[in-house]
């Protein structure tokens, strides 16, 4: 039986924990690519080094996650095994991030250095990452309570993402940028940020008692057979990873510098145009973060999908209307923003549900082979989070460079690199951005737009087919499934 008084303590020191994490990782997932394009100078090439380096390293990713699980499955410490990498990898997140987006380097010296950060940041992450959400089948086994966990720790994730969503353009972009230019506004960024990280995470260290019962067995050894035959025997498992990595990009596109580059474009060059894009487009989701317990009682997961493709195509359709219909008016921007509200709610209710249908394939392995495989079940989500911006940023500098929009970041970075070393004054920088805005092909906002709305609607579809066809545990059945493993531990 479960002790009720930690369960209510979990339920705050554990959703604390992520906050500044996830504003760690919107750093560096919506706003590292926006940084170099807006600071250096890049031909085609070096943005297709860049582009190479993110997919390399995701690649990388591939053995590392589920290694990492597997290392954590068998740590065996007085603090448990998931709270000592996930001391170490937050601590060392911080340190790479302050590096990379403090550094003068410019052109091939500069990739290098990407390179040897983006390789790093894949590892320090990960664990984590990994040993964060590992921890959440280790709190409780109780259906309503791991949807509280799960819905909690991504509201507070929600809260660390949104804030840094909301203030790194408003801060790095236009008249409030810090320092009077991006390259020094983000410098700042980063190291308030990379402080903030392991701030909140000893909230978790401190606060938050799991179940370590596994751990009186002894540590099984890291092996990769286990990984893979824990990964390929689990039909479920599989069926969910590929509906979940779809629907990431699919979500991802448009944070990912799309959306950003496309308001600059149309509607001016001023970073709180993107906040408040941004913060609108979550506000919505606050209520799915809040409520999405009571609303789980009520509406069976495949139900609520349905409904949430609906609301995400409508945003999509306004969006899209928006961008080749109404120019660069205030209502065309404002519909691009209710747009968007309403695709990234269903988008964000996608996430919610698959990120629960993962965790609870943990009791699905238990029932086939009697092991829970905690560590390296719940490994496949970040992993796939990861695959999916890198899917996601190939993407991006694809569109950059098939409609040219690389004369515009380039001609950005030339002007911010010009105001940062003192040649020209931040006026007189906002005045020559502003030409080269105006100057910019429309056909340019028009790819633009269509890649930001058709390719995730057809995304989000897929995927949505996907789980309704193949993914099998339903509340019924994993219901069931708890029920027969909890009568075999009573014989």
């Amino acid at each position: 039986m479960e002790d009720l008084n930690v369960r209510k303590k979990n339920l705050i020191f554990f959703p604390l924990g992520t906050v500044g994490r996830d504003m760690v990782y919107c750093l560096v997932t919506n706003y590292l690519l926006t940084f170099i394009l807006f600071t250096r100078s890049l031909s085609n090439g070096q943005l297709a080094a860049v582009t190479g380096i993110m997919v390399a390293a995701r690649i990388f990713d591939g053995l590392n996650d589920p290694v990492m699980g597997n290392i954590i499955e068998r740590t065996r410490t007085k603090w448990g095994k998931f709270k000592p990498w996930l001391l170490i990898g937050t601590l060392t997140s911080s340190v790479l991030i302050y590096i990379v987006f403090n550094t003068k380097l410019q052109g091939w010296s500069f990739i290098w250095l990407f390179g040897l950060f983006y390789f790093g940041y894949s590892i320090t992450f990960t664990m984590c990452d990994i040993s964060y959400w590992g921890m959440v089948p280790a709190l409780s086994s109780d259906a309503d309570a791991r949807n509280q966990f799960t819905s909690r720790a991504t509201l507070f994730a929600g809260i660390g993402s949104t804030l840094a969503s909301i203030l790194i353009p408003m801060l790095t972009t236009g008249t409030m940028a810090l320092g009077g230019n991006t390259a020094t506004a983000y410098g700042i960024i980063a190291l308030i940020i990379g402080l903030l990280s392991p701030a909140f995470v000893v909230f978790t260290l401190a606060g938050v008692r799991e179940n370590r019962e596994d751990m009186k067995e002894a540590a099984p050894p890291v092996s990769f057979r286990k990984i893979v035959s824990t990964i390929l025997g689990n039909d479920q498992l599989r069926w969910i990873s590929i509906a979940f990595l779809i629907q990431q990009i699919s979500n991802g596109i448009i944070i990912a510098g799309l959306g950003s580059t496309f308001i600059y474009i149309v509607y001016g060059y001023e970073g709180g145009l993107y906040s408040l894009f941004t913060t609108v487009g979550m506000m919505a989701t606050a209520f799915l973060m809040i409520g999405y317990p009571a609303i789980s009682r009520r509406i069976h997961r495949k139900d609520l999908m349905k409904i949430m493709i609906a609301v995400s195509m409508a945003g999509y359709v306004l969006m899209l209307a928006a961008g080749l219909l109404m120019g660069s008016s205030k209502a065309g921007y404002w519909a691009l923003v209710i747009g968007y509200m309403l695709s990234n709610f269903g988008q964000y209710c996608f996430y919610l549900i698959m990120m629960i249908s993962i965790i609870n394939t943990v009791e699905y392995n238990e029932l086939k082979t009697g092991s829970r495989d905690e560590a390296i079940i719940t490994s496949l989500r970040p992993f796939i989070t990861k695959v999916g911006s890198a899917v996601t940023a190939v993407v991006v500098s694809a569109t950059y460079m098939i409609f040219g929009i690389t004369s515009f970041t380039n001609g950005v970075s030339e002007l911010e690199n010009m105001a940062a070393s003192g040649t020209i004054t931040e006026a007189e920088k906002l005045a020559r951005i502003s030409e080269i805005t105006a100057g910019m092909d429309h056909a340019k906002a028009v790819g633009l737009i269509i890649v930001m709305t058709v390719i995730p609607a057809v995304l989000m579809n897929i995927a949505h087919y996907l789980y309704r066809r193949y993914y099998r545990l339903d509340e019924e059945e994993y219901d069931r499934i708890c029920r027969e493993i909890a009568e075999r531990k009573q014989k």
